[in-house]
């Protein structure tokens, strides 16, 4: 029995995402005695594949071919499954997962768990703990198939880093005819130092910073703490900030460490996409503002006065 884990990689790089649950496919193949062996498909350098080797992967199976729609990467995965007699499947959570997981599973015959938020309990069964009502709650679901697929939430795991190299194998693999009927014509990338998907530590603002003219409070903190820059849905619609940085259920969800909420009242929409979050900190001058409620930490003044204190804190740190 094996298990693969699927690396995402993006602008020629292993996304930290990926090297979490490269960690944790690594753990649970120690608890199952079980051979773990990654899976990554594009162009990327061997250097960076085999800094997966750090995290407990000894081997990187590399389909070096540029692949793009949904189907194939079920495709190419699965052959990838058979070929190393796979009976466990682990992913890390992305919207380039979430088009191709469940058509895997199918492909398959397997049971899937995503938002997976912990290692599985094996004492008795496989039982997985996964995170549900946008993080909110969890539920243990028993899962029974002899073929699995797990989808792990981001910041689910804290790796354990260490020093070896894992070795490459290529395989020269193709999807099947009928996966490629759907074309991409154009890819928009987001931009900025730090995207929100990635972030460790994400700095919001709402419409309490009262303009665009005043963003430069937030960007200079999230600077400090080497953080994303996120924003309210109202902000986006006002267009202050592009549509890409708008964070809530209908927007962006973050599992970030820390999200600093700045002059957001916190409507539950927004909240939907930020309650993943190990620590939530809010800043408002309205001591009833419905965030504090849900934050871990709040501070109750005007941000125009608390930011730029909290930037010189931030960067004495550094």
């Amino acid at each position: 029995m094996s298990i693969l884990v699927y690396i995402e990689t993006a602008d020629g790089a292993v996304k930290k995402s990926s090297l979490e649950v490269a960690a944790f496919a690594a753990e649970l193949g120690k608890k199952t005695g079980s051979e773990t062996i990654a899976l990554a498909i594009g162009k990327i350098g061997s250097d960076q594949l085999e800094l997966v080797g750090n995290y407990g992967i000894k081997k990187v199976i590399h389909v070096a071919s540029e692949v793009e729609s949904a189907q194939a990467l079920a495709t190419i995965t699965l052959k990838t499954v058979e070929k190393i007699g796979a009976t466990i499947v682990v992913l890390p959570k992305s919207v380039t997962v979430d088009s191709f997981a469940s058509r895997l599973a199918v492909k398959m015959k397997a049971n899937m768990v995503s938002n997976v938020a912990e290692l599985p309990d094996t004492a008795a069964g496989f039982m997985v703990k996964r995170s549900i009502y946008t993080g909110k709650a969890f539920a243990w679901v028993e899962m029974k198939s002899a073929n699995k697929v797990l989808v792990v939430k981001k910041n689910a795991f804290s790796p354990m880093i260490g020093a070896d190299k894992a070795t490459i194998e290529l395989f020269a693999t193709t999807a099947d005819a009928l996966d490629n009927l759907i074309k991409v014509k154009e890819k928009i990338k987001t931009t900025g130092d730090i995207l929100l998907t990635d972030a460790e530590i994400v700095v919001s603002g709402g419409r309490g910073m009262k303009g665009p003219e005043n963003w430069h409070l937030i960007e200079d903190l999230a600077k400090a703490l080497h953080a994303a820059t996120g924003c309210s849905k109202p902000v986006s619609d006002m267009d202050w900030r592009p549509h890409h940085e708008h964070v809530g259920q209908t927007g962006v969800k973050v599992s970030p460490n820390i999200y600093i909420a700045v002059g957001i009242s916190g409507a539950i929409q927004h909240l939907a996409g930020v309650n993943s979050s190990k620590v939530i900190v809010a800043i408002n001058k309205d001591p009833e503002a419905p965030f504090f409620k849900a934050a871990d930490y709040g501070i109750v003044g005007d941000a125009f006065e608390i930011l730029p204190k909290l930037t010189e804190a931030a960067k004495k740190l550094n």
